[in-house]
C-alpha cells in the first residue's frame, strides 16, 4: 500500500476513535442530566409531602459530601437548581431531547435567563445546533438574540432551527441583513476592545497580573461573567474590569458592587484587600471611565487606591482610541 492509501486507512480508525468518544460524551452528559432530574423530582415531592426545607436540603447536601469527599455539583444550592430544572420542565415531555444535549450549565443559564417556554426552546435548540459552551450561549442570551429576531419576523423564531444555523449567525453581523439595531457589531466591537484593553494593562507599570477573561462569579442563584479579572500586585487585590459599549448608567455600579461582593466572598485570599471595579462606556460620542470601591475601605485606603490606580482621564483616553481601533478592524472583518 503507497503511503497515501495507509493514510486514508489510519484516517478511518481515527474517525471512528472520534466518533466513539463523541457518543460517549453525549451519553455521560445524558447521564448526568437524567440524574439531576431525578434528584430535583425527588426533592420536590419530599417538599410537597413532607415539608423538607432549606435546612433538611442543607442536611442533605452535607450527608453527601460526609460520604463522598471531593464530589462536586451537591452542593444546596446545586441540590435548589435540580428541583427547579424539574419543575420547570415537568410538564414539557417534548423537550426532554433537547434538555439532555445540553451540559447542565447551558440548561441553569436558560432557566435563569429566559422567560417563556418558546424561548426556553428556541436557546436549547441552538446551543444543541452549535455546540455552545455556556459562555456563548451566555453572550447570546444577554445580547437579546431571541427577542431581537421575535421583532424582526414578528413571530417566536422557532422555524430557524431548520436553517443553515452557523451562516444565520455569521449574517447577523452584518447590520443591514435583518435592520437589526447595534448589539450586533456591539459583540464584535467590544470583543476587539478587551483584546486591547488587556494588552494595554499588562504593559502599564507591570502592576497588573491577568487572571481570567469571562471570569465567573456567583450572585445568589445566577451567573454573571466579569468581563476581564486581574490582579494588582502593589495594592494586593482584584480588579474587576466592565466594559459597556453604552452610556453610562447607575446599574452599572451596582452590578459592579455584586461583582465586588461576590470576589470579596469567594476568590479574594484573608490577607489581600478588597476587590476594585473597573467600569468602561464607552459609545460614538462619550467616554465614561468609573472606579468602584469597597464600601469596607477605610479614606486612607481609598486614597491610597487612587492614587496607585491607572488614573481616568488616561482610561478615558485610551477607551476612546480603542473604540476606534476596533471599529476598523470590525469594518475589515466584515468585508473579508
Amino acid at each position: 500500500m503507497s503511503e497515501i492509501e495507509i493514510t486514508g486507512v489510519f484516517e478511518n480508525v481515527l474517525g471512528m476513535i472520534y466518533s466513539a468518544k463523541q457518543k460517549a460524551e453525549y451519553q455521560v452528559n445524558s447521564t448526568i442530566i437524567d440524574l439531576y432530574w431525578s434528584i430535583g423530582e425527588y426533592v420536590s415531592k419530599q417538599i410537597d409531602v413532607n415539608g423538607w426545607g432549606k435546612s433538611t436540603v442543607k442536611a442533605l447536601s452535607e450527608y453527601i459530601l460526609s460520604k463522598e469527599p471531593g464530589i462536586r455539583g451537591y452542593s444546596s444550592q446545586n441540590i435548589w437548581r435540580m428541583k427547579q430544572f424539574y419543575e420547570t420542565y415537568k410538564d414539557k415531555p417534548e423537550l426532554s431531547k433537547l434538555l439532555r444535549e445540553n451540559t447542565w450549565s447551558n440548561n441553569l443559564h436558560i432557566i435563569s435567563k429566559t422567560k417563556s417556554y418558546e424561548e426556553k426552546e428556541f436557546y436549547l435548540k441552538l446551543a444543541s445546533k452549535e455546540k455552545y459552551k455556556a459562555k456563548e450561549l451566555a453572550r447570546q442570551i444577554d445580547s437579546g438574540y431571541y427577542e431581537r429576531l421575535l421583532l424582526s419576523n414578528g413571530k417566536a423564531p422557532s422555524a430557524i432551527e431548520s436553517k443553515d444555523m452557523t451562516g444565520v449567525l455569521r449574517d447577523m453581523y452584518m447590520l443591514e441583513f435583518l435592520d437589526l439595531p447595534e448589539p450586533y457589531k456591539e459583540y464584535d466591537l467590544k470583543k476587539a476592545i478587551l483584546k486591547n484593553m488587556k494588552k494595554f494593562l499588562l504593559e502599564f507599570g507591570r502592576d497588573f497580573i491577568f487572571i481570567d477573561e469571562e471570569y465567573h462569579v456567583q450572585v445568589g442563584n445566577n451567573d454573571y461573567y466579569v468581563d476581564l479579572l486581574f490582579y494588582h500586585r502593589e495594592l494586593q487585590c482584584l480588579v474587576a474590569i466592565d466594559l459597556k459599549i453604552d452610556d453610562f448608567k447607575p446599574e452599572y455600579m451596582g452590578k459592579m458592587d455584586f461583582y465586588l461582593e461576590a470576589l470579596d466572598r469567594d476568590i479574594k485570599k484573608p490577607h489581600e484587600n478588597p476587590s476594585v471595579g473597573m467600569i468602561l462606556c464607552k459609545n460614538a460620542d462619550t467616554d465614561v471611565v468609573e472606579y468602584s470601591l469597597s464600601r469596607s475601605l477605610s479614606q486612607t485606603m481609598i486614597a491610597e487606591y487612587k492614587t496607585k490606580l491607572i488614573d481616568k482621564s488616561i482610561l478615558q483616553r485610551k477607551l476612546a482610541e480603542l473604540y476606534d481601533i476596533a471599529e476598523e478592524e470590525v469594518k475589515n472583518s466584515q468585508q473579508d
